[in-house]
């Protein structure tokens, strides 16, 4: 069993920055591809970016390629979504997730763990 907690998020101004931090619990975080999605209400679940588990591939949405960037460090169990530019549309509650079997997937079905969520606000 594997448990994500998600901390970062907050109120911010359009054109700011912030760094979304996820904690896996476990001895086998490096073995596992990772993601952010997020959701927004009234919304259905939305990839958002990946990572392999080797940290060698990373890949994104469209609508935060060149803003947003995924990173992680398997000697700290973390994943971090670094998020630039913030626009009023990048509201939403932000997931974490983990897949065991390192499918590297933009589908939240590829995906066994989630953590809680973590709000994003951006006010314009």
């Amino acid at each position: 069993q594997v448990q994500l907690v998600e901390s970062g998020g907050g109120l911010v101004q359009a054109g700011d920055s912030l760094r979304l931090s996820c904690v896996a619990s476990g001895r086998t975080f490096s073995t596992y591809s990772m993601a952010w999605f997020r959701q927004a209400p009234g919304n259905s679940r939305e990839f958002v970016a990946a990572i392999t588990m080797n940290d060698i591939s990373t890949v994104y949405a469209e609508s935060v390629k060149g803003r947003f960037t995924i990173s992680r460090d398997n000697t700290k169990n973390t994943v971090y979504l670094r998020m630039n530019s913030l626009k009023p549309e990048d509201t939403a509650v932000y997931y974490c997730a983990a897949d065991p079997l390192g499918r590297y997937s933009s589908s939240p079905w590829s995906y066994d763990y989630w953590g809680q969520g973590t709000q994003v606000t951006v006010s314009s």
